[in-house]
């Protein structure tokens, strides 16, 4: 259960990375529309999990990896944001959040 330390922290970074992915993603990955679903923080707070939504959805694996590739530098955009509220910036780790696409998949099976 998560604290409401936790959650505090939880929302601040899924606020800010939102704007450094709007702002920086384009340049870096590539014209694709990224969308932070949820920031999940471990009771240490040393660990963040980032969910990632992507769309268009062509190759998410391989966009997924390059994400990964990147952590250090989004983590670093982050610490210049988040510096005078966080004493830890906490290791990024990102995932693809496919809840959108089981549930496109689930209606589209009712429909049939």
């Amino acid at each position: 259960m998560e604290s409401t330390r936790q959650k505090k922290i939880s929302r601040l970074l899924q606020k800010e990375l939102a704007i450094i992915f709007q702002q920086n993603a384009p340049a870096i990955l590539g014209n694709f529309m990224f969308t932070i679903t949820g920031v999940r923080v471990s009771s240490d707070l040393f660990i963040a999990k980032v969910y990632l939504s992507i769309f268009p959805i062509t190759d998410s694996k391989k966009l997924m990896k390059e994400v990964k590739e990147k952590s250090s530098f989004f983590r670093n955009l982050l610490a210049k944001k988040v510096r005078h509220q966080l004493r830890i910036i906490p290791e990024l780790h990102f995932f693809l959040d496919d809840s959108a696409d089981y549930a496109d998949e689930i209606n589209r099976l009712l429909k049939e």
